[in-house]
């Protein structure tokens, strides 16, 4: 799949199915059965016989599981309750309610409703044979195409990770294979031990093979889970820990425990660069929703990058002594603010209500900056804690050894005990810590709206051998 398709949804084309008054139950029978239009449906559409009918039967049989689908052939609602054919007559609820939603004048009638724009020209090939056609729209000024982001290759086996916190809106880029990397990333630091990176890797394959059974339902998280394990191998190697710190693997980079003061600046570095990044997907977002001036005064596009870099740089300035550079960095920081306390205050809608509002959410955004960027120090923080506690299982597992083969099998048991509760706190930790980091620190910048997923209208069409037309 090429890079764009897959950080941008789905194009979608505003549609109407045009087609003879006559013919349209047919029309929309074939429609669904396709399953690519999500139709544009009336809340409020008058008297709707079948779909009373059905609310009467489905109220009486509550509890029984019910799949919609249509007859090929218009049926009788009565002889389909008396025959229990009740997924037919849900499906011909659901095809009377679209019905109703359909523009008419005259002999001809209408439905609109948004198609993948890939799915326009199929969709009117087949409706051609039925006497349809399918007639592209303008979009309506103000209204956003729902959302339909791709599901297939590294991003899609992400995209969950987006869903849970919003649905894309249709002129954001989609940042899950970003959001996705940064995630393991994050868990691999927190949770670098050769071991149970192994560990997780082997639980991960046996949630994609759905085994046991009764883990089937949780073969979406395997790609989170083999890749949080894959990250937590890395960082093992790095750390020297395996199982703990047995000996089992060199120190590659630096024992936690030892340079506990190191892995804490590259943790700050580290949420450093992301955030940063986040602020470059932001104001790419912010131009396709509103153009360059939206992007310029957003906090969460140009105005913030300017905060952002100018106050790291004015940071970095004073802590060098470099006086110059601390002064370019607080002129852009200043800068950065003034843009955005411009935004801001238009948004409030102007006057001197708007001038507090836009000073107190400057206020903030100069205030969250700070402790966004030390909030991933957690990242060393939960990083030291698993190291710490695979030390101290290993301690007492040696120590136990070390006094004679009596005690080898207590210190056999407080190995296996101590790194399966290591193994399970720190990997919930570590889960939830780098899912808190992207939602709050990186997400909550590069979105600031939310789309409506696309839900196209499907059911599917049974064949019927013959059917009595109802009354009209």
């Amino acid at each position: 799949m090429p890079w764009v398709e897959a950080v941008r949804p789905t194009r979608m084309e505003r549609v109407a199915v045009v087609t003879p008054s006559a013919a349209l139950r047919d029309v929309l029978a074939a429609v669904a059965d396709a399953g690519v239009l999500e139709p544009e449906v009336l809340e409020h559409v008058g008297s709707r016989p079948v779909g009373a009918l059905w609310d009467r039967v489905r109220s009486s049989t509550a509890g029984t599981p019910v799949t919609p689908v249509l007859a090929s052939l218009r049926p009788d609602p009565e002889e389909l309750v008396e025959a229990g054919r009740l997924g037919e007559l849900a499906g011909e609820s659901e095809l009377e309610r679209v019905m109703a939603g359909a523009a008419r004048r005259g002999e001809v009638a209408a439905v609109l409703g948004w198609v993948p724009a890939a799915d326009v020209a199929p969709l009117a090939r087949r409706l051609a044979a039925l006497g349809a056609g399918v007639t592209t729209l303008a979009r309506p000024p103000g209204i956003d195409p729902p959302t339909l982001v791709p599901r297939a290759g590294a991003s899609g086996a992400f995209q969950r990770l987006v869903d849970t916190y919003a649905t894309v809106p249709y002129e954001d880029l989609n940042p899950s294979l970003g959001a996705g990397i940064a995630y393991v990333a994050m868990f691999g630091i927190m949770f670098g031990d050769v071991g149970h990176g192994l560990l997780l890797v082997a639980l991960g394959l046996l949630l994609r093979a759905g085994r046991p059974h009764t883990l089937a339902r949780l073969r979406w998280a395997a790609p989170f889970v083999i890749g949080a394990g894959l990250a937590s191998v890395a960082f093992g190697f790095a750390y020297g820990e395996a199982f703990g710190p047995t000996g089992l693997v060199p120190v590659l980079w630096l024992a936690p425990v030892d340079h506990a003061t190191t892995l804490l600046a590259v943790a700050i570095a580290v949420g450093a660069v992301l955030l940063a990044v986040a602020y470059a997907l932001g104001a790419v977002n912010r131009w396709r929703e509103g153009g360059p001036r939206r992007a310029l005064v957003a906090l969460s596009g140009v105005a913030g990058i300017g905060l952002y870099v100018g106050l790291s740089v004015a940071g970095a300035g004073w802590y060098l002594h470099r006086t110059g550079v601390a002064v370019v960095g607080a002129v852009l920081a200043v800068t950065g603010l003034a843009l955005g306390f411009e935004g801001l205050y238009v948004g409030a809608g102007g006057r001197a209500s708007g001038a507090v509002q836009a000073g107190v959410e400057s206020f903030d955004a100069v205030v969250r900056l700070g402790t966004n960027t030390i909030s991933f120090a957690r990242l060393a923080a939960f990083g030291l804690t698993h190291a710490a506690l695979g030390q101290l299982v290993w301690s007492g597992t040696a120590d136990l050894w070390d006094r004679g083969a009596l005690l080898w099998a207590p210190a056999a048991a407080v190995f296996v005990v101590g790194n399966a509760v290591a193994f399970g706190l720190e990997g919930l930790v570590a889960g939830v810590q780098a899912l808190r980091l992207e939602y709050y620190e990186l997400f909550s910048r590069i979105f600031v709206s939310e789309g409506r997923p696309f839900r196209p209208w499907h059911l599917s069409v049974v064949a019927t051998k013959e059917a009595s037309c109802s009354p009209g």
